[in-house]
């Protein structure tokens, strides 16, 4: 996601750099936790940007720790951080003011609404002095700020986006399996949240379980690649008694290659949503379906909203209920050539980089 945005820019004709700044402890996939070093994450972000062609504009700062800077050096990396046009605070990863980071004008690029805004709405501290921070707040919760949505904008809200998709990236002709496939995780605890007395819910578990029974109701396999370590054999017996086939998503996803090698091969993407996006109706779409859709792969997913915003019913369908999956499924399956060079056509014409990025910019005033 981070490189793709880094590169379309550039494309554009933008000085454009990526800074690893956040202060989290890092996390390192060998070792499967985060931990007190660099060992991992420096060689790896720094073999992330030469295959991406940007191996002299990257910086990581160690601000979990002695606070060193790597790759550009600390007085050119404040400097850049002081003086650009802009600085794109991914998901809001990094306390620049906590870090005694001076930075010119702070753009708070939200990729995942729902937690952010409803905290701040209840005004939670933490996020609450988060978000302050910056001057200008863009989404990719394109309906956020509309009466379609149920979601609160944050301070400083100025524009609604989407992911950027290097399309030469991801065509690569017909695919190779016979599966739908999506990557994702099965249970994650601690963003819960609580808005106008109910309770939204980001682990996706609880959309699998609405709908467990579907491999039974089609002629088509379904693949879910996760972290299998973290399942419990409860779970697993649960999902494969029911017909869905589990993929060991550490396999391939410690590198974004063989992670489009996945999505290549694949048939398309069968997916959830987050209970907080479907429910408050965001408009949040996945950047890896994005990346299915510019793959030539059709794309089922819950419906979020987007059928506001995108084109659905060939190529990409939003589903809402079990019958809406299987006709989806059926049309797929009738003429498979035509939602794949739908599902193109809608890449092209939303996800293209240059065009999303150009969009953006122009929005802003930049």
């Amino acid at each position: 996601m981070h490189m793709q945005i880094v590169v379309g820019l550039k494309r554009l004709g933008h000085d454009v750099y990526y800074f690893e700044t956040t202060s989290s402890w890092p996390y390192d996939p060998v070792r499967q936790c985060r931990v007190s070093d660099s060992d991992y994450a420096l060689p790896y972000l720094a073999h992330i940007a030469k295959s991406f062609g940007v191996e002299d504009s990257w910086a990581y700062r160690r601000s979990y720790s002695d606070k060193e800077w790597f790759g550009i050096s600390q007085c050119n990396a404040e400097e850049m951080l002081t003086h650009a046009d802009m600085v794109l605070n991914i998901s809001g990863a990094t306390r620049f003011a906590e870090e005694g980071l001076k930075v010119g004008r702070l753009i708070y690029f939200g990729t995942d609404p729902g937690y952010h805004e409803i905290m701040y709405a209840n005004g939670d501290e933490d996020i609450v002095t988060l978000i302050n921070e910056h001057d200008i707040v863009v989404t990719y919760g394109e309906n956020i700020g509309t009466k379609e949505s149920g979601l609160p904008a944050l301070p400083n809200f100025r524009a609604t986006t989407r992911q950027p998709v290097l399309l030469d990236l991801w065509q690569d002709g017909t695919p190779i399996n016979d599966r739908f496939t999506t990557v994702g995780n099965w249970k994650q605890i601690g963003k819960d949240i609580d808005y106008r007395g109910d309770t939204y819910y980001w682990s996706k578990h609880y959309e699998i379980l609405k709908i467990i029974e579907l491999p039974a109701h089609i002629d088509q396999k379904i693949e879910l690649a996760m972290g299998l370590n973290q399942l419990s054999t409860e779970d697993r017996l649960l999902l494969e008694s029911h017909g869905w086939e589990l993929k060991d998503a550490h396999s391939f996803t410690t590198d974004p290659w063989p992670y489009r090698h996945y999505i290549q091969t694949s048939q398309g993407e069968f997916t959830v949503a987050k209970d907080q996006n479907v429910r408050l109706r965001s408009g949040w779409f996945s950047e890896r379906s994005a990346c299915y859709l510019a793959a030539g792969r059709p794309v089922i997913t819950q419906d979020t909203g987007i059928k506001t915003i995108l084109p659905t019913g060939v190529g990409l369908f939003a589903y809402s209920s079990m019958d809406e999956i299987i006709e989806a499924f059926e049309a797929i399956s009738r003429d498979y050539t035509k939602h794949s060079q739908a599902a193109l056509e809608i890449s092209e014409e939303y996800f293209k980089a240059e065009r999303v990025l150009a969009n953006l910019l122009d929005e802003l005033g930049f």
